[in-house]
């Protein structure tokens, strides 16, 4: 009994706190530039509803922005002046995230999170894209932070927009324009979807090398008999690390671990004809080369899984041959895995790699 009356007595003390507590609430009212968001597609606003399966389930572009009403001014030349930047809004600043890479007039804009303000001129506004986030209007923004401007060109519409609004037209599956209305403007910004994927700078770059050495230069000969003599036999594409000061062998490469026998993607092998590995007979195609790399000895592989990086997940399926060679000692240090094909005979050549001090051969009998 004493236990409830002293359950009462705090729920109503607490009861009376949070009373006192919400009196100092202050509840904001409705903003005179509400704001909204644009998605593309719009489907994906509600991907809840959608299958799993559906293309428009997920977002591309989504757009956060605020909304000012026209109210009988002029805007475009007066409220907003020409050649001067604009928030394209009002409040704090729009808001674009990108969900994948898109491109803008050639340039690649990752996929992220950035801030968007325009220059506005009477027949196009530049459309800035930057890093500069959490901002709110035009002061103090930082212009080194700007990844691009963007020509977005200006037409008339049919009615006045009160409110200054974002959307989006889509132009096929992969463009879509990011639209810009006010008044009786319409600004059009045109995104390409498919962004261009361009290699930067490799720090393992690809080489190749063919047998016969002029096979790789068939243009060049002269003669009939030349070019008889100069058809390819092998050739091998591989990607070239290097040391870079570090241990290789038994470090780097463990031993007893299977390596690509060079780096990004699987080293590729091309036979011309038929030829002999050891006991085993290889019909002319291309290849992919594996080694398990042990200290006095490398197990290379043969395998057909050539559209692979590497050999994680490899299907030993794929196997056409295994041959074990024993390693060598290097006279030089070799900085940058490197692959030649030495002529033993007519009838052999033996393909060679070489990386820090240490070489193993792969035997080739021509049939």
């Amino acid at each position: 009994m004493l236990k409830q009356i002293y359950l009462s007595i705090l729920f109503v003390f607490m009861g009376l706190m949070l009373s006192a507590q919400q009196d100092t609430l202050k509840w904001p009212s409705l903003d005179k530039s509400p704001m909204d968001r644009a998605t593309y597609p719009r489907s994906a606003a509600f991907g809840n509803y959608l299958d799993d399966d559906d293309p428009d389930k997920s977002p591309k572009i989504r757009v956060y922005y605020s909304k000012p009403f026209k109210k009988d001014r002029v805007i475009f030349g007066d409220l907003v002046k020409y050649g001067e930047d604009w928030r394209l809004g009002a409040n704090e600043g729009t808001e674009v995230t990108f969900y994948q890479n898109v491109e803008l007039e050639g340039t690649v804009i990752p996929r992220g999170t950035y801030r968007l303000y325009a220059e506005v001129n009477q027949d196009k506004w530049d459309i800035v894209v930057s890093t500069h986030t959490n901002t709110a209007g035009m002061s103090n923004i930082d212009k080194t932070k700007e990844i691009g401007r963007f020509k977005a060109m200006t037409s008339s519409t049919a009615k006045v927009r009160e409110q200054f609004t974002i959307g989006f037209q889509k132009v096929d599956e992969g463009n879509v324009n990011m639209l810009f209305e006010w008044d009786k403007v319409r600004a059009t910004l045109p995104i390409n979807l498919n962004a261009a994927s361009m290699a930067g700078k490799d720090a393992s770059p690809m080489d190749m090398v063919f047998y016969p050495p002029k096979s790789r230069y068939l243009n060049f000969t002269k003669t009939e008999e030349e070019l008889k003599a100069s058809q390819p036999k092998i050739r091998v594409v591989y990607g070239r690390p290097q040391m870079k000061e570090r241990k290789v062998f038994g470090e780097l490469l463990p031993y007893g671990e299977m390596w690509r026998l060079g780096a990004n993607e699987t080293t590729r092998i091309t036979f011309y004809s038929p030829v002999m590995i050891g006991d085993k007979e290889i019909r002319p195609g291309t290849y992919g080369l594996f080694a398990m790399v042990n200290q006095n000895n490398w197990e290379i592989i043969i395998h057909r899984n050539i559209n692979s990086w590497g050999s994680a997940n490899h299907d030993e399926e794929t196997n056409v041959h295994k041959i074990t060679v024993p390693t060598g000692k290097t006279k030089v240090t070799v900085e940058a895995l490197s692959v030649v094909i030495d002529k033993i005979s007519d009838k052999q050549v033996d393909v060679v790699f070489g990386w820090e001090n240490t070489m193993a051969r792969l035997p080739v009998k021509f049939k």
